[in-house]
């Protein structure tokens, strides 16, 4: 079942206006479109490892997340291991991307990072885009985006060493939480790339006697993006030029 926590502002409410503009898929719209969306947006609490939805449920809820919010697509095995498909935050949404009506989710949908996030029914967005085809064009866009994500960490994960993989996921991490600590543990992200955690530590200490980041208790900071970019793989950077292209109007 989708879960909706606690609701931190409504439509209804008038004592000042949702921060639309910390999703950047709503930041793009333009007034009009945003005039049809918003009245049926919802902010609500994600706390950390909260399932938004599990494999075979009907994906009743849309979640659009707003600053640092993280929340990862995963596949879980037969033993019950859960490897990170796709990672979403501010940039995009995630659930009833594509289509309403019962599509059963084929993984897990978790919060890595909490925070807030935009909270739209899946049947009631499937009518203003119905409605708004502004919308229903950037929803479009934006999967494919998601699809490309997807490719991309499937070769990833097949191809490049555990560091790049670790360097690749800290930047789309930094890229949302921008000056603030990333809320992580080196377990978590283990579990995420599919290695012990022993083999995490060790990246994370070569990382940290570089210089490049900074780790503590349950959070990572970046210091030098630009070692970490050089350590990183070419993954990060690819679906960022895909995201641009495909969403030109939408900032990364």
């Amino acid at each position: 079942m989708s879960l909706i926590t606690r609701i931190v502002r409504s439509a209804a409410d008038g004592d000042a206006a949702p921060p639309y503009a910390s999703n950047r898929l709503l930041a793009a719209l333009r007034p009009d479109a945003l005039a049809a969306l918003a009245p049926h947006l919802v902010l609500v609490d994600l706390p950390a490892e909260a399932v938004l939805f599990d494999a075979g449920d009907d994906v009743q809820h849309t979640y659009l997340p707003c600053g640092p919010t993280q929340v990862s697509l995963l596949v879980v095995t037969a033993d019950g291991q859960e490897i990170e498909t796709a990672s979403i935050g501010l940039e995009g949404a995630i659930g009833g991307v594509v289509s309403a009506g019962f599509k059963p989710a084929y993984g897990r949908a978790v919060v890595r990072t909490p925070g807030h996030a935009f909270c739209i029914p899946t049947q009631k967005l499937e009518e203003v885009k119905t409605a708004t085809p502004l919308i229903a064009d950037m929803f479009d866009r934006y999967a494919d985006v998601m699809i490309a994500q997807m490719m991309q960490l499937a070769a990833c994960n097949a191809l490049h060493p555990i560091e790049q993989r670790v360097g690749r996921w800290l930047l789309f991490a930094h890229d949302r939480a921008g000056d603030e600590p990333i809320r992580l543990t080196q377990e978590t992200l283990a579990q995420m790339l599919g290695v012990q955690r022993t083999t995490i530590s060790a990246v994370a200490r070569t990382l940290q006697d570089a210089g490049v980041i900074d780790i503590g208790r349950g959070k990572v900071t970046i210091r030098d993006r630009a070692g970490l970019e050089r350590r990183a793989c070419e993954c990060h950077d690819a679906v960022e030029a895909h995201f641009r292209r495909v969403l030109p109007k939408v900032e990364t």
